[in-house]
């Protein structure tokens, strides 16, 4: 079994093990490390594992920056949940279980991290419109060329074993995330060097997967200390899948007075080959094969090291905090666009920045924490067309940028009586971007620009079981640098005259309406609904050649259920639905399709059994996760892509020091992803394997 580094052999099994997996609403920690709260109470391992358990008190009506205390709804992955997820070479499977997440496995290489939600697809796979920060951090890349596109996140540097917990927030309302923060907010906190034993693990999977990784934890003279070293290789399903990547992370940790300080370093690094997209009519037609590449193999590579400083309070939530970082961001993706011709993106990029906030606590009654934060990203992103894997002189995008961001907020909570809370935040962002476009001189600019995106929520909870909860709440997203300082998007030389400077481009806002429930009627059941309605009133689109205004608005709205439940002390089960009711242009551009290309359905199902067995402990769980009536344009005919469907199985044995694992994941569908986009000649996907099986062995020291 899994041990952290106070527990003996046997050990005792936390709620969160049980319950983390299917928590559906509202557990988190907060985004400045406050306290978590975990679902279930501890239960110990004991002859044939038959204590029982209960879910604990709701928490939304708590005074807190937890992310479990926002008006909304919020669910929270912990370290015990991921240890039962087949993670294999894509992080973002975290997601897997998280009700109307979409995560997406597109099997190219290290391209970006493939989560969505709420209807947002801009970017869709590579999790651009949801604010994600580790440690306090802002992980959204804005203007990325190497990547894909504006707002991507990049989350390859993470493995399992790095992280603690992560928090997905659904919806803007919290006022202590920035850009980017359009269908809500992912917190992810990493571990500390107490909370882990040492330990060796070794990974194989089909399609020659191969992992290995070593933890180092351990606690000296008030110091905690984790390091971690992983690495992976794989070939890949299809014939030019190849990934080869490492990370290194080392954390430092120790209280001093009433404060708590952490040090940590990261180092990532990785190239990589993949297939790129294939046609569906030509494969449904047997003209290419399942397993081949579209034209030429798509190629890449990136090494990234971040530098984080955190202060928290010691105890409790009352106090100073700051987070300061330096990241080298460096990366390079070339992706196949015609018969010998490649779109070859390079970020080459020095992002640092820090936050300071204080958090002022009265009682269990009101609670202000106020703060600013500041990041500066410079550094130059361009796409070249590449000829037979060659440079020619031609460019699709170059800039040279200096892009600084400022933000102030507060966020304040009051209990006026027990049963209700009041929550009210705000958000003042402006940029200040200097922007030198090395294709079209011309178009050398600066840009200056704010955005205020207010909050507001209610909490009730008029029984023990019961919590009602609203909100309405502003969002944003920064504006790209194509769109600010823009020319032709063809492939032309460097020029020193052509391009447009689109300076009445504003940041895009959205705004946002939840209503929703959780009921607790005992102590092994739980479920949350919420609607949602979210408008976006200023989505930026190009309207002519180099020309980019704001003049589409979008409008989504849609509903999601969850359902928790511990059938015995050694059973559990969850399932959820998500419904997007309207994901729609509200205005298309001549032309075009007014459906956004997001699933309307989204069911998710799973059990979990744990108990002793044969003097060590047996884990077993399976996963369903299905997709259906996700819809795609060819012009302005609407169709619809196929089923997809995938299920996850995975057994793990905990002896002593050991642990054994063997898990499988199965894709019937033969034409089913859940990465597609419609053309012209018909829709471009990527196709995945039925079946891949894996084993890994954990040895702790």
């Amino acid at each position: 079994m899994y041990r952290s580094a106070q527990r003996g052999r046997v050990g005792t099994l936390t709620g969160a093990a049980l319950s983390g997996l299917f928590s559906c609403a509202s557990v988190s920690a907060a985004p400045l490390q406050a306290p978590g709260v975990t679902e279930l109470e501890a239960i110990e391992v004991v002859g044939e594992g038959t204590n029982s358990s209960r879910i604990e008190p709701l928490t939304r009506s708590k005074v807190s920056n937890a992310p479990q205390s926002l008006p909304a709804a919020v669910s929270t992955i912990t370290e015990e949940e991921i240890r039962t997820l087949n993670v294999d070479r894509d992080i973002s499977n975290i997601y897997r279980r998280v009700p109307g997440v979409v995560a997406n496995n597109i099997d190219q290489g290290d391209t970006g991290n493939g989560f969505r939600m709420r209807g947002f697809t801009t970017n869709g796979t590579h999790g651009a419109d949801v604010a994600v920060y580790v440690d306090g951090v802002p992980q959204n890349i804005p203007s990325s060329q190497g990547g894909a596109g504006h707002g991507p996140v990049f989350m390859e540097w993470l493995t399992p074993q790095m992280i603690k917990r992560v928090d997905v927030i659904k919806g803007p309302i919290s006022a202590l995330y920035g850009d980017q923060n359009r269908a809500g907010s992912v917190n992810i906190e990493t571990l500390d060097g107490g909370d882990v034993a040492s330990s060796i693990g070794m990974d194989i999977a089909s399609f020659d997967g191969r992992r290995a990784n070593l933890v180092l934890g351990g606690e000296h003279d008030g110091f905690e200390s984790l390091f971690v070293a992983d690495t992976y290789k794989t070939n890949g399903y299809r014939k030019a899948a190849e990934t080869n990547r490492d990370n290194y992370f080392w954390k430092l940790t120790k209280v001093i007075g009433d404060a708590k300080y952490s040090a940590r370093f990261s180092h990532y690094e990785s190239d990589f080959k993949n297939d790129g997209y294939l046609n569906l009519p030509a494969l449904k037609a047997d003209t290419i094969s399942r397993r081949d590449t579209d034209n030429l193999y798509g190629f890449g590579n990136a090494n990234r090291n971040t530098y984080v400083l955190n202060r928290t309070p010691a105890e409790g939530e009352e106090g100073l905090y700051y987070t300061a970082y330096f990241e080298d961001f460096k990366r390079v993706r070339g992706i196949a666009n015609g018969t010998n011709t490649h779109n070859y993106g390079k970020d080459d990029r020095d992002i640092y920045g820090g936050r300071l906030a204080y958090n002022f606590v009265y009682q269990d009654s009101a609670a202000l924490m106020v703060g600013a934060d500041v990041r500066r990203d410079k550094g130059i992103a361009y796409r070249q067309q590449y000829r037979n894997f060659e440079p020619t002189p031609n460019y699709y995008f170059d800039f040279d940028m200096d892009l600084i961001t400022y933000g102030v907020f507060a966020q304040g909570q009051y209990k006026p009586i027990d049963s209700l809370k009041v929550l009210a935040g705000i958000r003042y962002d402006r940029f200040d971007y200097d922007i030198e476009n090395l294709k079209f001189r011309n178009a050398d600019t600066g840009y200056n620009s704010s955005v205020t995106t207010p909050k507001l929520g209610l909490v009730w909870t008029p029984v023990q079981q019961l919590e009602l909860f609203t909100n309405a709440a502003q969002g944003f997203r920064s504006p790209a640098a194509e769109y600010i300082s823009a020319g032709s998007t063809g492939a032309l030389p460097l020029s020193e005259t052509g391009g447009r400077i689109n300076s009445s481009v504003r940041p895009s806002k959205v705004t946002s309406y939840d209503a929703g429930f959780t009921v607790r009627p005992s102590e092994r059941f739980s479920s949350t609904t919420e609607f949602y309605y979210i408008q976006n009133d200023s989505e930026t689109l190009q309207t002519s050649p180099g020309v980019f205004e704001q003049v589409s608005n979008t409008t989504r709205k849609g509903v999601e259920t969850s359902f928790n439940y511990q059938l015995t002390s050694t059973v559990s089960a969850y399932a959820s639905y998500g419904r997007i009711i309207d994901a729609v242009i509200d205005n298309p551009t001549p032309g075009t399709g007014e459906k956004l290309v997001v699933p309307e359905h989204t069911y998710k199902a799973g059990m979990q059994y744990r108990n002793a067995f044969m003097g060590g402990q047996l884990t077993l769980n399976a996963d369903a996760y299905h997709l259906a009536g996700i819809p795609y344009y060819v012009g302005t005919e609407e169709r619809e892509m196929p089923l997809y469907t995938r299920y996850d199985l995975r057994a793990s044995y905990d002896y002593s020091d050991y642990q054994f694992s063997v898990y499988g994941t199965f894709q019937p569908h033969r034409y089913g992803s859940e990465v597609a986009y419609g053309t012209t000649s018909g829709l471009v996907t990527v196709p995945q394997p039925s079946t891949t099986l894996g084993a890994s062995f954990r040895y702790f020291f």
